[in-house]
């Protein structure tokens, strides 16, 4: 296409609208779970809190955050099943801890 067969606005950009929104969306689904996971090792490790607490207080900031930039329902599954790996986690460093 030469310059002179080119009409501003008349392009299809449907592609180029949802791979931007598949972008911003990774964006804030990545950003947000850096967030919370700064936040439990913040809590758990700088200010000594229990690492039960600081879970229950990281996943509710998590499923509230996400309910209000409207995340859906798979951000709170990604959340509740992040909650259920970092118990399991915990749960088999306490039994190594048990076997030592």
């Amino acid at each position: 296409m030469n310059a002179a067969e080119y009409k501003h606005g008349e392009m299809d950009i449907t592609d180029q609208a949802m791979t931007w929104k598949g972008f911003m969306t990774a964006t804030q689904w990545s950003s947000f779970i850096i967030v919370l996971v700064i936040g439990y090792a913040t809590f758990t490790l700088a200010t000594g809190m229990n690492w039960l607490v600081a879970l229950v207080l990281c996943a509710g900031v998590g499923v509230v955050g996400g309910l209000l930039m409207g995340m859906g329902g798979a951000w709170i599954a990604t959340v509740v099943a992040l909650s259920a790996l970092a118990v399991f986690v915990q749960l088999l460093i306490t039994l190594s801890q048990a076997l030592m």
